[in-house]
């Protein structure tokens, strides 16, 4: 019994861990979209919605940055949880949603991405039931 209530305490840690994973990995799209690095899984491109709309050089940009502050927003989650900061599961939830919408326009790139949202999303909807 004791060391399920051990692994139970690192649970938060290791959920601390794949949030901030997963905000980092929002960072690729800066480098690319700044055409700063080439990555044969996510191309340069200017088109959003698997092609559907066109928002330019400056656009892909600006859609860059806004999936950066989605990424700051779950490294900050993660720094919430382990913290146990009592909005935490408000801010996360503001986050994922915010991340939904930008993988959503991105999808051909980033279906993995809405993936993790929605999985996001399934466990704090979990949480708030059992509240």
């Amino acid at each position: 019994m004791g060391s399920q209530r051990g692994v139970a305490g690192y649970l938060p840690y290791l959920a601390a861990l794949a949030l901030a994973i997963h905000g980092l990995i929002h960072f690729l799209g800066i480098g690319v979209y700044f055409e700063a690095v080439q990555m044969a899984d996510l191309p340069y491109k200017t088109t959003l919605l698997d092609g559907a709309i066109d928002v330019g050089d400056v656009g892909i940009r600006i859609f860059a940055v806004l999936t950066a502050v989605a990424g700051v927003g779950f490294i900050v989650s993660a720094v919430a949880l382990v913290t146990n900061w009592r909005y935490w599961r408000q801010l996360l939830l503001a986050v994922t949603v915010f991340s939904l919408v930008c993988t959503t326009f991105d999808w051909s790139v980033a279906s993995m991405g809405v993936l993790a949202n929605l999985a996001i999303l399934a466990v704090l909807l979990v949480q708030l039931r059992q509240a």
